[in-house]
């Protein structure tokens, strides 16, 4: 299949959906799309409530395609590359309406960062998380403040530094990552689905502004997430990096 990205407005509730056939890593392609999408959701007056979701029934997202950060040749590209995902959390961040998160699977690097940025995340006993960032020679470094601000940033540092473990979706639930936790993709659609519309029925008004208080003290991330797309896209050039990614690739 071909990777795409869509947008699926049922009973007022916009369903985004990513996916890529390489374990739903996001190529510079799909992050673009995703943040085109979710300003067009946001702007939708017919839709109250979004749902961020990725396609098939494994892993929920592989974080950053491989392929394309072994394609960088300057800082220019590098930032530009990371500043992609910085521009995806920035847009959930902006938002409007209340996202929620849908996590079938697995999910490491940017995609962890994509689950934080949600308000409110559901999973499946499946959804182990990693940030795998350190073991390739780069950093979680967009996606801190959004996995900090979520988990803290004691657990997010322990991640980080243990590189190459998948954490548990007890560890995520406990942390705060997951408000719940589900054994079944089934019955994770269907608390999604239940949630979403009970919110999409509440006042769209109060529904902002809660976004607004939700998200107080962020405005600077704007400049934050840039600065720090900086520093992935320059790190991203070292030869351990490098020689590190040929092996995965």
């Amino acid at each position: 299949m071909e990777p795409y990205v869509t947008l699926l407005n049922k009973n007022n509730v916009g369903y985004i959906e990513f996916f890529h056939p390489n374990r739903n890593s996001i190529p510079s392609s799909i992050l673009l799309e995703l943040e085109q999408t979710i300003k067009r959701a946001g702007d939708d007056d017919t839709i109250k409530v979004i749902v961020l979701k990725s396609g098939g029934d494994r892993t929920f997202c592989a974080g950053a395609s491989f392929n394309e950060v072994i394609a960088i040749e300057n800082e220019t590209q590098g930032k530009a590359f990371f500043s992609g995902f910085a521009n995806v959390i920035n847009a959930m961040r902006k938002c409007p309406k209340l996202i929620i998160g849908r996590v079938q699977g697995k999910t490491v690097g940017g995609g962890v960062g994509l689950a934080a940025a949600t308000d409110y995340c559901l999973a499946t006993k499946h959804a182990s998380i990693r940030l795998s960032e350190l073991s390739i020679g780069i950093g979680p470094f967009v996606i801190e403040p959004a996995v900090s601000r979520k988990i803290g940033k004691i657990a997010m540092s322990q991640m980080s530094i243990d590189a190459e473990t998948f954490f548990s979706w007890e560890f995520a639930k406990d942390k705060g990552l997951y408000a719940d936790v589900f054994d079944t993709i089934e019955a994770l659609d269907e608390s999604v689905k239940l949630l979403a519309e009970k919110l999409a029925g509440y006042n769209p008004e109060a529904l902002i502004e809660m976004k607004k208080v939700m998200w107080k003290g962020t405005e600077d991330w704007d400049a934050l997430l840039a600065e720090r797309a900086k520093i992935s896209g320059r790190l991203v050039l070292s030869k351990f990096t490098k020689n590190t990614l040929k092996r995965f690739r």
